[in-house]
Parts: C-alpha cells; sequence; structure tokens
C-alpha cells in the first residue's frame, strides 16, 4: 500500500512538471563553431533524460555481459551445494532408519558434490558404523579428531567405539582429551568420571565429579553421595597402605556424606569400637539402623556393646531393635540372638513376626533355617528341622546387593558392579527376579503366617514334617 501510494505521488509531480513545462516551453539557443541550435526547454530537458536512460540500459547490459561467466559459475556451485545437502540430508534420514547401503550411497555422493570435509567425514563415519566396518569409521573419527572444527565429535566417535570394545585405558585416555575440549558437556564429563571410578582412580574421580557439581550437571545430593563413595574407597586404600589415621578421616568423611553407605558405617564403627569409643560406635550403629538395618551392623553393634555372653547379646539387639522395631532384620537380629541363648520361645515369637504380612521377600530364608535350629535345639526333631530346611531352599534368595542397573546380585558391596560396571549401583535389596516368589506356601499349606508352638503337631505328616 505505501509503495502504490509513493509511486501514484513520484506520478502525479511528473506530470505536474510536464504540464508546467508545456505551459512554459521558454527558448534555449546555442552557438559553437559555426552550428547553431535552437529548441525550447522542454525538449532539451526530455533529450537529455533519453540519453542517460540509453545510457543506463548500455552500462547495465555490458556489466551483465562482463559478469556473466562468474555469475553462471556461481549458480552452478550453488545447484551443486544444494545437491549436496540434499544427499547428506538423505544420508542421515538413512542412518536414523538404520540402512546401511543407503546412507553409504548418500554419504558417498555428498563426499563428491561437497567441499565440506566435516559434514561428510560424519555422516560417512556413521554409516560405516552401522554396516559394521569399524575400522573405516574409526579412519573417518581419526581425521575428524585432527581437524579443530570436528576434534571433538571425532574424540566422541573414537571413545564410543573404545568402549564398546571394552578398551578401558584406552576410552580414558580420550575422555580426558574430550573433557578438555568440552568441559561443560554432561556426556563426556560423566564418562570420565565413570572411567576413572571404574580404573581405581579415587582422587581423579573425586576432582571430576566435584567440577561436574560446580556446573550443575548433576545435583548437589548426587555429588555430595558419590563423594562419600569415593572417600569410602580411599579409606580402603589407606587400610590396603597401612595408613590407619588417613583411613579414618576417609571414613569419617565417607559417613557425613553418605550416612546410608553400610560398608562405610560398619568400618567407622568397627574402628571405634576399637580405640574404646564404644558408645560412640553404638550411637553411630543405631542411627544407621533406623533407615538401613543390615546383618553386619548388628555384628558390630554386638562388638561395640562388648556382648561377652549370650543373654548379653540378647539385651543388645533388644536396644537395637528400638531403633527399628518393626523392620523384619530387626527380628531377625533378636532371633538370632536368641537362638544363640537358647530362648527358644523368644526366637519363634520374632520369626513369626519376621514372616508375618508383607515386605519378607528377602529374609524368608534365613528366618525359615533360624527356625529349623530352634527345632533341632528345642525338641531335638531332626526331620522337621530337615523340612524347613526344605522349605527355606525354595523360599526364594536371601537378600543381596542387587545392582539397579542391569540386576546382577553379589554377596558384598563394591563400589562398582561386577556385571556392568555401575559407579555405586548396588542398593541391599531382593534380586527383582525373586522378589514375590516368597508367599503364605512358605509357611504352612494352612495360607497362614502363625509357626507351629512348641509341641505343635496338627499340620504334621506321617513322617513328622509341619
Amino acid at each position: 500500500m505505501l509503495r502504490a501510494l509513493k509511486f501514484l505521488a513520484v506520478l502525479a509531480v511528473l506530470l505536474a512538471a510536464v504540464l508546467w513545462l508545456t505551459d512554459n516551453p521558454g527558448s534555449i539557443r546555442a552557438e559553437w563553431r559555426g552550428y547553431r541550435v535552437e529548441t525550447s526547454a522542454a525538449l532539451l530537458i526530455a533529450a537529455v533524460a533519453a540519453i542517460a536512460v540509453a545510457s543506463a540500459v548500455l552500462y547495465r547490459a555490458w556489466t551483465a555481459l562482463r559478469h556473466a561467466p562468474g555469475s553462471i559459475a556461481a549458480a552452478w556451485r550453488e545447484r551443486r551445494r544444494r545437491r549436496g545437502y540434499e544427499a547428506l540430508t538423505r544420508g542421515m534420514v538413512a542412518v536414523a532408519a538404520g540402512d546401511p547401503a543407503e546412507s553409504q550411497k548418500h554419504a558417498k555422493r555428498a563426499e563428491v558434490l561437497l567441499n565440506e570435509p566435516p559434514l561428510t567425514m560424519l555422516l560417512s563415519a556413521q554409516a560405516a558404523q552401522l554396516g559394521g566396518d569399524d575400522k573405516a569409521a574409526e579412519g573417518f573419527f581419526k581425521a575428524m579428531a585432527d581437524r579443530p572444527e570436528t576434534a571433538f565429535l571425532g574424540l566422541r566417535g573414537l571413545l564410543s567405539q573404545a568402549l564398546n570394545r571394552g578398551d578401558r585405558d584406552k576410552a580414558l585416555d580420550l575422555a580426558r582429551r574430550a573433557y578438555r575440549l568440552r568441559p561443560a558437556s554432561e556426556w563426556v564429563a560423566t564418562t570420565l568420571f565413570d572411567l576413572q571410578a571404574q580404573s581405581g582412580l579415587w582422587l581423579d574421580a573425586s576432582v571430576t565429579n566435584d567440577e561436574l557439581g560446580r556446573r550443575r550437571l548433576v545435583d548437589r545430593a548426587t555429588t555430595d553421595r558419590r563423594k562419600g563413595v569415593l572417600a569410602y574407597e580411599q579409606a580402603r586404600q589407606a587400610r590396603a597402605d597401612g595408613d590407619p589415621a588417613a583411613e579414618f578421616r576417609h571414613l569419617r568423611q565417607a559417613h557425613d556424606l553418605a550416612p546410608d553407605l553400610i560398608p562405610a558405617a560398619a568400618r567407622l564403627a568397627h574402628l571405634l569400637a576399637a580405640d574404646g569409643k564404644e558408645r560412640r560406635a553404638a550411637n553411630l550403629i543405631e542411627k544407621a539402623w533406623i533407615s538401613v538395618p543390615h546383618p553386619d551392623l548388628a555384628r558390630e553393634y554386638l562388638n561395640a556393646r562388648r556382648a561377652e555372653d549370650a543373654l548379653a547379646a540378647v539385651k543388645a539387639m533388644e536396644k537395637l531393635a528400638r531403633a527399628n522395631p518393626d523392620h523384619p532384620e530387626s527380628h531377625l537380629a533378636l532371633a538370632q540372638a536368641a537362638v544363640d541363648a537358647a530362648l527358644w520361645g523368644e526366637a519363634r515369637k520374632h520369626l513369626e513376626l519376621a514372616l508375618d504380612g508383607a515386605g519378607h521377600d528377602g529374609y524368608a530364608g534365613r528366618a525359615l533355617r533360624l527356625l529349623a535350629a530352634v527345632e533341632e535345639g528345642e525338641v531335638d526333631d531332626p526331620p522337621r528341622a530337615r523340612e524347613w530346611l526344605l522349605r527355606a531352599a525354595t523360599a526364594g534368595p536371601d537378600n543381596a546387593w542387587v545392582c539397579g542397573t542391569c540386576g546382577n546380585a553379589a554377596a558384598d558391596w563394591t563400589v562398582t558392579c561386577a556385571n556392568c560396571g555401575q559407579f555405586d549401583g548396588y542398593s541391599w535389596r531382593t534380586p527383582p527376579h525373586a522378589a514375590g516368589a516368597v508367599g503364605d506356601r512358605v509357611i504352612g499349606d494352612g495360607g497362614t503366617a502363625r509357626l507351629p508352638a512348641p509341641g505343635d503337631r496338627g499340620g504334621q505328616d506321617g513322617n513328622g514334617g509341619p
């Protein structure tokens, strides 16, 4: 609209000028070397305008003709570039679709059409990987790593290859190089941290973990937890090196940052008790028992309380159980102490509580084995004890250290999973394939969790089994 108004305004001015010149033609006379020219002012102005327009047209034509070869070449290059990007796009789509033949075809076409190695090398490397040609892909990634603009992409590709073939040393070196280029990359920093932990480089891993926290690539709780786990590993290293002071210092840090880390709490309590600080050791375990009851903590508690006989052990376990009275582990600890003290009725009561209701998966096997000990110790009934042992064998596995990533179960806690290498992946629980396998059938055919009282033979078969 504005352009139309502007055009009309210019046209109106021109028409006004033409009309004015028509009404006021005037006259112009010129003499030069014997020639005389007489004309009106309007005609002279029109002639000058015509000459100017003709000159402009001729100049534009000459300029276009002069630049024609360059324009044609630029248009050809642009068309070639457009076709190259089209091939690059189709190649990336083929990679995403998992079509190695199509991706390689478009990668070669893009390489011919485009004079941009960073883009074509990345597509060629991905196409080679998709086609299973790891050696060719490695060559492309190395070439990319040698170019400043694609160094990070090349290092990442080489790092992924090293991780896939399990070459930890090579992967660690590549991760360090990639981290120097892009320290703010969460993937690179996390990969470097995992590799350092898997290689036992606890101090390096701690520094990387601090950087992850400082850059807010992981939350504060995760940073502190990792720092606590790494401190525990440094304590274990100090113990192996024969440095008790460093071990104790690292254990204190580990327990402060990760109070639910059972191995650290148990070891710290052991050292405190050995140093004559039994009360501090006992208090530490009681606090830990509130959130993470565990057999290792129960054993260290007896050590801290200096339970010299079976009855003293029962009293100690009663005090510990008060920190978490309804947990199956508390009942099992009390039952074990009662069995050792030959308090059969007390043992049966806690075994029944340990098996009753929900949440007894992972504890039933231990409870049933203790029940077998009760039967054999109280009434000297080996057939009945064997029956409980048979039921314990089918009750499913006991709680273990289970990796939350791959489900691998281990008897002892380790900082990384032996199967998948996950850092701090173990938790104390029932293995996933066994969860839910334990039910009332373990206890009796009547669908009840009540354990038979001494002398109760109502549920026995002809062989004396329950």
